[in-house]
């Protein structure tokens, strides 16, 4: 039985060596998505033109939603939500899809010389060009409506880059479950919706209770969600003591991640 290694080393080193190989698939994911479309990869950019467009007219027109603190912009709360969307998008689609990833790849099981891990990889990086078409249109309306954005906008990679470990590193681990456990995609359907809820998306962290505001921090989207709107936003330098720890937290779950999937991918043949 083949060894591989689970050392946080690896986790890096099989990024490094195979990065031409995740950029392949990952361009092939997403032509894939948008193949036999009139349009194309050109949906990419309307649907997040098209969701923000809905946002901005339901949130201020239909509901009259203001976000606390706020001015009375019609277009505030739409910009401010779309944002907290674009965070969750990528750990819901990449969460989403973990379970199921070995098994959709079941034919590279078997090939030795196929580095499995990289799958969620692929997947992140689809994740990330949508996300970063809809980062784009988020920007381009506030051109629109408020003007230049925050130079405080820069500091939005220092925010997301431990964001993604932490995705990688719950990616690994449910792709790995998805394999032993098959009820797990359902069940992780089922979280990220209520995830959705629990998270200040729709609504700012603050307009809670503050008895019951703590058991939000808990959720580890808050801070991502929370820090991505105030860098871009409302232009607010981001809290460095909390994503320092955010850091540390991310790695420790990306390392876990990493080391239970290569622990467990042997077994995978045999089940499959």
């Amino acid at each position: 039985m083949r060894v591989f290694s689970a050392s946080p080393r690896e986790m890096f080193a099989s990024l490094w060596r195979n990065r031409e190989l995740i950029k392949t698939s990952a361009k092939r994911e997403v032509h894939g998505r948008y193949r036999g479309s009139v349009m194309g990869i050109l949906w990419s950019f309307f649907n997040p033109v098209f969701m923000l467009a809905v946002y901005t007219f339901v949130f201020s027109e239909v509901f009259k939603a203001r976000w606390s603190g706020g001015g009375e912009s019609k277009s505030e709360f739409a910009l401010v939500l779309f944002a907290g969307l674009i965070v969750f998008n990528i750990f819901s689609e990449c969460i989403n899809r973990a379970p199921g990833l070995i098994l959709a790849n079941s034919n590279y099981v078997k090939k030795v010389v196929y580095p499995l891990e990289i799958l969620p990889w692929v997947t992140l990086l689809s994740a990330l060009f949508h996300a970063a078409i809809s980062l784009c249109v988020w920007l381009l309306a506030y051109v629109a409506f408020f003007g230049i954005p925050h130079a405080t906008a820069l500091y939005l990679p220092l925010i997301v880059l431990p964001f993604l470990l932490f995705v990688m590193g719950l990616s690994w681990a449910l792709a790995s479950l998805g394999v032993f456990l098959r009820d797990v995609s359902q069940l992780v359907g089922v979280i990220t919706t209520v995830l959705m809820f629990l998270s200040p998306i729709f609504y700012p962290a603050a307009a809670l209770p503050e008895d019951y505001r703590h058991l939000v921090y808990l959720n580890p989207l808050t801070p991502v969600i929370e820090q991505t709107r105030d860098v871009l936003f409302w232009g607010k330098s981001p809290e460095f003591v909390l994503m320092g720890w955010y850091w540390i937290f991310a790695l420790a779950i990306a390392c876990l991640g990493f080391a239970w999937f290569q622990k467990t991918r042997s077994g995978f043949a045999d089940v499959l």
